[in-house]
């Protein structure tokens, strides 16, 4: 791959570094938190895809047309569909039909979907809380506001208010 030069762009971007240092540091983060996911969800030996833990996690506040799910995920309905009939085969998921709507599938979290995203995200908050032990006091005051700004930027839950949803989560 080679990197076309911009003259436009400063000297940072060119080197491949951004010039907001704090988008860079985001960037590096998503990469931690991406290899957190993936060895969390080897630590607990679950049986699914990176990609598929998202599927569960996105199905917490409630059962979702499966359209609707491709469209919360970024792919195609008919991936979602695949996906979909992945998870229901490992009793993650189930589908089912609403009498006012027979023509769009529905799928909703199971008892064990439910249970194994609960599991997932503990797994996952252990490992972060191990990671951050040595910061210093103020370094976490500032970087929480920080963290939260772009939570609420990015239209997410913050952690406690994502713990009430998966609390209160329908199971099919």
């Amino acid at each position: 791959m080679t990197i076309q030069s911009d003259p436009m762009a400063s000297t940072d971007e060119v080197r491949g570094e951004p010039a907001d240092e704090f988008v860079g540091a985001l960037v590096s983060l998503s990469r931690v938190m991406v290899a957190v996911a993936m060895r969390t969800l080897a630590r607990i030996d679950a049986d699914v895809t990176l990609q598929q833990f998202r599927t569960l996690v996105v199905l917490v506040p409630g059962p979702q047309r499966v359209i609707d799910l491709a469209k919360l995920l970024g792919v195609q309905s008919s991936t979602a569909t695949r996906m979909c009939d992945r998870l229901v085969r490992k009793g993650l998921v189930a589908r089912h039909e609403r009498v006012a709507d027979r023509r769009a599938a529905w799928v909703g979290l199971t008892v064990a979907g439910k249970e194994l995203v609960g599991l997932g995200m503990r797994a996952r908050q252990q490992e972060l809380e191990r990671m951050l032990a040595d910061l210093r006091p103020g370094d976490s005051d500032v970087t929480t506001g920080a963290l939260v700004a772009v939570l609420r930027a990015a239209g997410e839950l913050t952690d406690g208010a994502w713990w009430r949803q998966w609390a209160d989560s329908v199971v099919e």
